[in-house]
């Protein structure tokens, strides 16, 4: 946990305002955390978990079992997409 003493233009406190209702939030440490759940990964993503991670590997391995390295022509790919 991380403590930081801020201080809020008029706006900004009206924002943290509506987000602490809106989310029936205690605090406005609350309403910042919340705002930066919603918004932050527009700025930076965020970490993937090793859940996650084993999860994506599990299902490419599926697919390449299935499926393995095969390519697709020129003629299947627009027509994929509608290209024609």
């Amino acid at each position: 946990m991380v403590y930081a003493r801020i201080t809020l233009n008029e706006y900004a406190n009206k924002v943290l305002n509506v987000i602490k209702a809106k989310f029936d939030l205690r605090d406005k440490s609350e309403a910042i955390n919340k705002f930066i759940d919603l918004f932050g990964d527009e700025v930076v993503e965020k970490d993937a978990n090793d859940e996650y991670i084993k999860k994506i590997v599990a299902m490419s391995k599926r697919h390449f079992d299935k499926y393995g390295y095969q390519k697709m022509n020129k003629k299947e790919f627009n027509e994929l997409f509608e290209l024609n």
